[in-house]
């Protein structure tokens, strides 16, 4: 099928465009950006620096997807790199930078994903599959996010959290530590409010699942014994668990970042 450029576009020689691809009025694309098919830029969106985007990809009004990093003394280079998953789609004024080549250089966005409007992942992120993040969220920079992890609206992370898959951040929270996988975090700064019962029951998990990881979690931050002992028992008790398994090694993966905690 045909490409449709609007006559007031700009598309630089050198970028590469799929079939279908629609561009809209005033839409920028830079020179190293390649366009899968089907992927729409609405008017006045800019896609700039070294961007892939997947098939059905959506870039929305004002918004500037493949900045360069905001870090100090950063030259552009071919080393910087943003990737980002099919149907993923960036509602306006969405901004996600490239990567910085002195930490490998790749900012990744997954599949299915939603920007919602005034939204921003910094440089080096690394973003799951089907990860919602609400207006005016701000996500710094080496951050990441496991698969499907909510973000409520005007949430600010610090940079080098770690979030694991299936989280939930509340509107309005300030992140500075790490999130469990399945956790539900609240608050400034945030804190560790109980499991994501209600996006695991959205997403199909069954009763037994829900059920082992409860259990696990009120074994996990019992006030009896060390973090340390309570992290054995729970992997020993649970060893059958694979979500429990998925939060206990987690865990265990950086012991140097500081966990969000209940009150």
């Amino acid at each position: 099928m045909s490409v449709e450029i609007h006559p007031t576009a700009i598309v630089e020689d050198g970028a590469q465009l799929g079939m279908n691809v629609s561009i809209g009025a005033f839409a920028y694309i830079g020179a190293g950006v390649e366009l899968g098919d089907n992927v729409t830029i609405f008017p006045k969106g800019m896609v700039t620096g070294r961007t892939t985007l997947g098939d059905s990809v959506e870039i929305h009004p004002g918004s500037v997807i493949g900045g360069g990093p905001q870090v100090l003394g950063y030259k552009p280079s071919d080393e910087s790199r943003l990737q980002v998953g099919a149907r993923t789609i960036m509602r306006e004024h969405t901004t996600l930078h490239t990567g910085s080549p002195e930490h490998g250089g790749l900012t990744k966005i997954g599949s299915d994903c939603l920007f919602m409007a005034h939204t921003h992942a910094a440089h080096d992120c690394q973003i799951g599959d089907k990860c919602v993040i609400a207006n005016n969220t701000h996500i710094g920079g080496h951050v990441t996010a496991g698969d499907q992890v909510w973000f409520g609206g005007a949430v600010a992370v610090h940079q080098w959290c770690r979030i694991g898959d299936h989280a939930f951040v509340g509107g309005g929270a300030i992140l500075v530590a790490d999130v469990i996988p399945y956790g539900s975090v609240v608050g400034n700064h945030a804190h560790l409010a109980g499991l994501n019962v209600v996006g695991l029951k959205r997403r199909g998990f069954g009763r037994d699942t829900i059920r082992s990881l409860r259990s696990a979690y009120r074994m996990l931050y019992a006030k009896e014994g060390t973090f340390t002992e309570r992290l054995e028992d729970t992997a020993i008790t649970f060893a059958d668990s694979p979500e429990v398994m998925e939060i206990v090694n987690f865990i265990k993966s950086n012991k140097s970042r500081a966990l969000c905690l209940p009150r």
